[in-house]
């Protein structure tokens, strides 16, 4: 990880884990027959560390608080995942996720341990419930039998950090000292690791993994259904809709009460405010479906499509909102990944959303 973090006063500052940043394009065309953990193991450290980041949304739910530490200084420790608001005084998780360009073996891995026990030694933090491995490119086959057994793991760890040998050189021999008696005393079980498929399926779980890996979005589900009652997040849209009403039925409509006494204005209401609330589910849903920017570069393309329309003369309002739904239906928005998700009544929903944020006006203002 490439996260600076600084020391303050043997203590390690902690920075909350920064959101991922949209390195995942919404635009997406299908990609070559490569599977997931194959991209990955090509991965660059850049590329590596926006992933962990996403993942790190996934496992989020699990602690009371994840935060990246990566960096010069970490003493070991990449991302933590804190149980209680005690962090590092409680019980917590250390995920250690450094870029190495070949499978994690022993000898690197022992240097990352050496770390923490040291670190504990010096009061940085207490010892943690579980410290994992997770590398791009996995562990040595050596590597994973011996952490799978931990008594051997903590054996050949002892074997390591002993006078003259290169893991312990820079140890004062009282440091050295401390850190063997408290490796003895460990119990080794704490090392683990982080199976590629295992993070693969929790990052399948967050809004970035369909356009990371140029897979299927999940199902959408079911779209709310409008409330009876007005709400104030539809205001400004039903306050549009009720001009264009009022322009065509000056006499018969006044409010949006009213506007049950004209039978067809009431229906085409009622089917304007179903396709609000379509598009509305639309972007809750690509809050957990596809990386953010997403839905809002949707509404973009769609608003660029239909502006010129609904900025042309019409003889009225009402002839200017079926225009604008009727473009709307031709626009050619394949290359958005949420299309695949979305039909036409999301589309003129959209619309609706665009005039209820102001950005298209159905009856022009004297």
């Amino acid at each position: 990880m490439t996260t600076g973090e600084r020391q303050m006063g043997g203590r390690i500052a902690l920075g909350d884990v920064p959101p991922p940043v949209d390195s995942a394009t919404s635009v997406v065309l299908d990609g070559p027959p490569v599977s997931p953990a194959g991209r990955i193991r090509l991965y660059s450290p850049d590329e590596w560390e926006e992933f962990i980041r996403e993942w790190a949304t996934a496992v989020e739910e699990d602690y009371v608080q994840i935060k990246l530490m990566g960096g010069a200084g970490d003493r070991g420790t990449d991302i933590v995942g804190f149980k209680t608001d005690r962090q590092f005084e409680g019980p917590w998780d250390c995920f250690q996720a450094k870029h190495y360009e070949k499978a994690l073996g022993l000898s690197v891995a022992a240097a990352e341990m050496l770390k923490v026990f040291v670190s504990v030694i010096e009061g940085a933090y207490s010892l943690p419930d579980t410290y994992q491995f997770l590398a791009p490119k996995g562990l040595s086959t050596a590597f994973n039998m011996l952490i799978s057994n931990p008594t051997k793991l903590r054996n050949e760890f002892l074997t390591s950090i002993v006078a003259g040998k290169p893991l312990a050189k820079k140890l004062a021999p009282a440091t050295l000292e401390k850190v063997r008696t408290l490796a003895a005393g460990s119990d080794f079980a704490m090392f683990r690791s982080v199976e590629l498929l295992d993070v693969l399926s929790a990052h399948s779980r967050t809004r970035w993994y369909a356009a990371r890996f140029a897979t299927a979005l999940p199902a959408r589900g079911v779209s709310e259904t409008p409330p009876k009652e007005y709400t104030s997040g539809e205001a400004r849209f039903l306050q549009q809709l009720l001009a264009v009403y009022t322009e065509r039925h000056p006499n018969e409509i006044t409010s949006l009460d009213s506007v049950a006494g004209v039978p067809k204005m009431s229906r085409h209401l009622q089917q304007q405010r179903v396709r609000f609330f379509r598009a509305e589910s639309l972007k809750a849903y690509s809050a957990g479906a596809v990386p953010p920017g997403t839905f809002e570069r949707l509404q973009d393309d769609i608003h660029s499509g239909v502006v010129d329309i609904a900025q042309s003369d019409h003889p009225d309002g009402y002839t200017r909102l079926n225009q604008v739904l009727t473009q709307v239906g031709s626009l050619d928005l394949n290359r958005h990944k949420l299309i695949d998700v979305t039909d036409i009544e999301d589309r003129k929903g959209v619309c609706h959303q665009l005039a209820n944020d102001d950005r298209l006006t159905w009856v022009e203002e004297p």
